[in-house]
């Protein structure tokens, strides 16, 4: 006999449920700030993302705007060339009037990428980066562990030690205070170094865990079969090690794109260095910090959905062991 469902179980019901609750909590902060006499500029937050930038066209000297040989020009004293000026202006002159120095004679709007848009572009891409350099030093410091030569466990083992022992923050500050000017680094890539350093050491873990979780029989068995143990590294271990693997290393990587938030702390202008400058010039923090945070959360549920794509991928093709 089925187990009847009880009501707290449906799941129809579950949904509403849990959709009131966040209602009644964004409600319940938006009244908390509101008791704050907190002035909402919720109408200023397109201006964070796109503008539109006014470019005028002053006159250089007294004299008549002429029209000739598809240019436009001032003939005053002299002739002289207005640059830059065509037909996509408005003008405030005709051609033929006579104009004065610095008078205004067009002007045009052009639609501009906002700071926010910009410092997105950053995140993205120093997350990028740090993300490829994370790999490369995670595989090379994996096998390293496992490797038969004692120095290079010992150099991976201390490697590991140092940089899982000590805040991010503090590497990130050791790297351009004192790595970056020695080496006369740009602090973008002191950024890219100490994301991609940090990381790699958990990533080494994660894939060297991964490859001693792979049955030995299967390295012996392609040693009988003649197959060399890189081949057999490359074309048997390694995919088993990184389809189990997967989760945690999606998790890793949506940890890098919010931790990149901490190199706002040397001056690289990313989402939460451009955060802190409209707030600092619009006195509007709660509504800056929640476009941020919406913005980060974009990104690592992006990643969430690629891994759970790739995973089910996998999982189709013959599982995830």
């Amino acid at each position: 006999m089925a187990r009847k469902e009880s009501l707290a179980q449906n799941k129809k019901l579950g949904h509403v449920i849990a959709l009131a609750f966040f209602l009644l909590l964004g409600y319940s902060l938006y009244s908390a700030a509101s008791n704050m006499n907190y002035v909402w500029k919720w109408n200023s937050v397109p201006k964070y993302f796109a503008y539109n930038q006014t470019t005028t066209i002053e006159a250089p000297i007294d004299g008549k705007l002429v029209f000739e040989n598809n240019k436009y020009f001032i003939d005053g004293d002299e002739k002289v060339e207005l640059k830059n000026l065509n037909s996509s202006f408005s003008f405030d002159y005709k051609v033929g009037e006579f104009v004065y120095q610095g008078d205004y004679i067009a002007s045009t709007e052009n639609l501009r990428a906002g700071p926010v848009i910009s410092g997105l572009w950053i995140t993205l891409k120093i997350s990028f980066f740090a993300a490829i350099l994370t790999y490369i030093l995670g595989i090379i410091v994996a096998f390293m562990k496992l490797s038969s030569y004692q120095f290079l466990k010992d150099i991976a083992t201390v490697y590991i030690t140092i940089v899982r022992g000590t805040p991010l923050l503090v590497q990130i500050f050791l790297f351009y205070f004192i790595i970056a000017n020695i080496f006369e680094l740009d602090r973008f890539v002191a950024g890219v170094l100490s994301l991609g350093i940090f990381f790699g050491a958990y990533m080494a873990e994660i894939l060297r865990g991964a490859i001693q979780s792979i049955d030995k029989g299967q390295q012996e068995a392609a040693t009988s079969l003649g197959i060399t143990k890189v081949q057999s590294m490359r074309y048997i271990i390694l995919p088993q090690a990184f389809k189990r693997a997967l989760p945690t290393l999606v998790g890793e990587m949506i940890a890098l794109v919010k931790d990149s938030s901490l190199v706002s702390v040397i001056s690289i202008t990313d989402l939460t260095k451009v955060g802190k400058e409209i707030v600092a010039n619009t006195f509007s923090p709660f509504e800056t910090w929640i476009i941020i945070a919406l913005l980060y959360l974009t990104i690592t549920s992006t990643l969430s959905y690629i891994g759970h794509k790739i995973e089910k991928r996998m999982t189709a093709k013959g599982g995830m062991n």
